[in-house]
């Protein structure tokens, strides 16, 4: 039977549609003729790509997953996904930014907004006039999120923030933050943990030192403080004591978003790792024709491909609505130790050449990295799953 008979929902897992290919194509087109010949010197000068994230902007990438009627494409989680892979195969700085600004600013208001706040905030968000960013980490409270420690005080129509928040993308250039504050009067883990949309010329919200980074470079990360800033109360967003559990499946998202940039960064490295073994020689012939180098080059396809069906089973779940706090955990886990481990080998098969900076390995082995690290670690996700297994 053939798979156009069968419908879409019995698809290749690999198949996608027409619309989604011809989104994938000029996400890669545009990323590859204008983007990647500068990823280098975004690293290199710790430089945030302004200029190609306004362009995506302009091209309706940043809007990507948002309805039309708050001024998106209306496209589906798939296409996103499609579109954060190939930004990291050319820049992982440029799809940090992106994916920061969608999957942790943008959607947390489109799911769990008032009407209200989704026209005031989405259109300015999907058109790129404002950047987003999101606020979690803090200096007592990263993997232990529940230790969050500003606070935030109801004072008549205003909340007021008091505290920081540390490692934050796109922090200096946001428009639009949406982050996490304690409302309970007391320490009580996980509850008591609100949310709000907080806007950057807000009195009281002073943007910290920018952090000098392994890699990433171009990526935008600061600390965010807040001194007596007072937020309006409309600016509560979901029910108050509500924010941990929001954000919680705001990061299953994030995290099928970050399995998705690994693989842009390890097929990124298998290409040029593959490109240069078939130029190179020793003993009078390429070296793709050694052994050690074809079981390296085998390995990398298949990890790359077996993270490939995970990320993307992850988010047909999350499509469909199922539940996929385990499977998205797993997606990330795979998926960023994978990419770290390519671009490992990937230096390895270049040799001393791949330990230099005249050839990209070593720069997508430093980014992969913190993709180890963010949103939830690799030790974290391995929690998630356990309790999760042992659970059923």
């Amino acid at each position: 039977m053939k798979v156009d008979e069968i419908g879409c929902q019995e698809r290749v897992v690999t198949q996608w549609t027409p619309e989604q290919e011809d989104l994938r194509d000029a996400v890669k087109a545009y990323a590859q003729a204008e983007i990647a010949p500068h990823a280098a010197q975004f690293d290199e000068d710790s430089q945030f790509p302004e200029d190609h994230f306004q362009k995506l902007a302009e091209m309706g990438f940043l809007g990507l997953p948002v309805p039309e009627e708050y001024g998106g494409v209306g496209a589906d989680l798939i296409s996103y996904i499609l579109m954060i892979e190939e930004l990291a195969y050319a820049c992982g700085a440029t799809a940090l930014a992106v994916s920061a600004h969608t999957s942790l600013a943008t959607l947390p208001i489109l799911q769990f907004g008032t009407e209200e706040q989704k026209e005031r905030y989405l259109p300015a968000l999907a058109s790129g006039e404002k950047v987003g960013s999101f606020g979690l980490t803090e200096s007592r409270a990263g993997s232990d999120s529940g230790a969050t420690q500003t606070r935030a005080v109801l004072d008549g129509d205003h909340y007021v923030l008091n505290g920081s928040k540390l490692y934050i993308t796109n922090a200096s250039r946001a428009g639009v933050f949406v982050a996490t504050a304690r409302t309970s009067k007391e320490n009580t883990g996980v509850h008591g943990i609100s949310s709000f949309i907080i806007e950057a010329e807000t009195e009281g919200l002073k943007i910290g030192k920018k952090e000098e980074k392994l890699g990433l470079r171009g990526s935008d990360t600061c600390e965010v403080i807040f001194e007596d800033c007072r937020v309006p109360k409309e600016n509560l967003l979901g029910k108050e004591g509500e924010g941990f559990v929001n954000f919680m499946k705001t990061l299953e998202g994030g995290r099928i978003g970050i399995g998705a940039l690994a693989i842009g960064l390890a097929r990124c490295s298998l290409d040029h790792a593959k490109a240069y073994s078939q130029e190179r020689k020793a003993f009078g012939k390429p070296i793709s024709n050694l052994g050690a180098i074809q079981m390296k080059l085998a390995d990398m396809a298949t990890s790359i491909h077996a993270a490939t069906l995970l990320v993307y089973d992850a988010t047909r779940r999350r499509m469909l609505g199922m539940d996929h706090t385990t499977e998205a955990a797993m997606a990330k886990l795979f998926a960023s130790e994978m990419a770290v481990k390519c671009c490992k080998e990937g230096i390895q098969i270049l040799g001393g050449n791949g330990y230099s900076r005249e050839y990209p390995l070593e720069r997508l082995y430093r980014d992969a990295k913190l993709l180890e690290i963010g949103e939830g670690t690799s030790e974290i996700q391995r929690l998630v799953i356990s309790k999760n297994i042992l659970r059923d």
